[in-house]
C-alpha cells in the first residue's frame, strides 16, 4: 500500500508489496526491495539503494547530501541490505569521491537518532544503539555491537564481534571479538557472552582470550605481541583476523587493559 499523501517520482522504483505511509518523499534514482515499510515523513534522497524486507521509521533520511566540504555533487549512493530496520530519526548520507558510496548491511538496527556519514562501511547484523554518531569513513564489520550515545572518529575500523560500551568516544581502532569500555577507550576483555551466543565453542573462545593475553596483558608492544602469538599459538581463522587487523590498523588500536 502506498498512500496518496506520499510523493513518490515516477523514476523511482518500488518493487513488490511496498509500503509507504503518509507525507514520505521518494525521490528519482531510488530503488526500494520488496516487502519493504516505509513510515510517515522519511525522506528517501536519490542514490537510495535499499534492499527487500526492511523497515524504516518515521522522520529518517536516506541519502542526504554529505556533510564535508569536499563533496562537490559527485554521483553516489546509499546501499541498505535486506532485513535491515533503520529507526526514528536516523539520518545516513551517501558517499563522497572517495568511496562513492556509504553500505549498510543486511539484518542490522539502527535505533534512533543514530547518524551514518559518508563512505563508512557497516557489516551485515551490526547493532548500533541509539544517538551513536559515526563520522565519515569508518568501517565496522559484521556482528559488531556500538552502545547508545558512542561517538566514532573518522576513518576508525571496528572489527567483528567486537562490543563497544554505551557513551564511549571511539578515536581508536576496536580490534574483533573484544569488549571497549572505559576512557580512553580500553580493552575490556573477550566478547564472550557474544561469542557463545553466536555459536563459538569454549575453545575457541579460550583461544581468542590467549591471543589478547599476549596483545594487552603481558607489556609487550604490538610488533612483539604479533611475533610471539604466530610463534606459540597454533593458526585458526580467528588468531589471523585478529593479526592482520592489527597490522593493517592506520589509526592504532584502543588501549591495553587499565585496572
Amino acid at each position: 500500500m502506498i498512500s496518496p499523501m506520499s510523493h513518490i517520482d515516477p523514476k523511482a522504483q518500488l518493487g513488490s508489496d511496498v509500503h509507504v505511509d503518509p507525507f514520505t518523499m521518494i525521490h528519482e534514482d531510488v530503488v526500494i526491495g520488496d516487502n519493504t515499510w516505509i513510515g510517515s515523513n522519511v525522506t528517501i534522497y536519490p542514490g537510495a539503494r535499499i534492499g527487500k524486507n526492511c523497515r524504516i521509521f518515521p522522520g529518517a533520511v536516506i541519502a542526504g547530501v554529505p556533510q564535508d566540504l569536499k563533496f562537490q555533487g559527485e554521483r553516489s549512493t546509499v546501499l541498505i541490505g535486506d532485513h535491515t530496520t533503520i529507526r526514528e530519526c536516523v539520518t545516513i548520507s551517501r558517499g563522497t569521491v572517495d568511496k562513492q558510496t556509504t553500505v549498510i548491511g543486511s539484518n542490522c538496527l539502527l535505533m534512533a537518532y543514530v547518524h551514518v556519514a559518508h563512505d563508512c562501511a557497516i557489516g551485515s547484523n551490526v547493532i548500533i544503539a541509539n544517538s551513536v554518531q559515526i563520522a565519515g569513513h569508518v568501517s565496522i564489520d559484521d556482528w559488531a555491537i556500538i552502545g547508545g550515545s558512542s561517538a566514532v572518529h573518522q576513518f576508525v575500523k571496528i572489527g567483528m564481534h567486537a562490543m563497544i560500551s554505551g557513551g564511549s568516544l571511539v578515536r581508536k581502532d576496536v580490534p574483533p571479538f573484544t569488549k571497549a569500555a572505559r576512557e580512553p577507550l580500553s580493552y575490556a576483555g573477550v566478547n564472550s557472552l557474544g561469542l557463545r551466543r553466536r555459536g563459538f565453542s569454549s575453545e575457541t573462545i579460550s583461544h581468542v582470550q590467549e591471543v589478547y593475553r599476549y596483545l594487552f596483558l603481558n607489556s609487550l608492544n604490538n610488533s612483539r605481541a604479533l611475533e610471539e602469538i604466530e610463534i606459540n599459538l597454533p593458526a585458526t581463522k580467528e588468531r589471523d583476523e585478529i593479526l592482520n587487523f592489527i597490522r593493517s590498523s592506520e589509526r592504532g588500536v584502543m588501549k591495553g587493559y587499565i585496572n
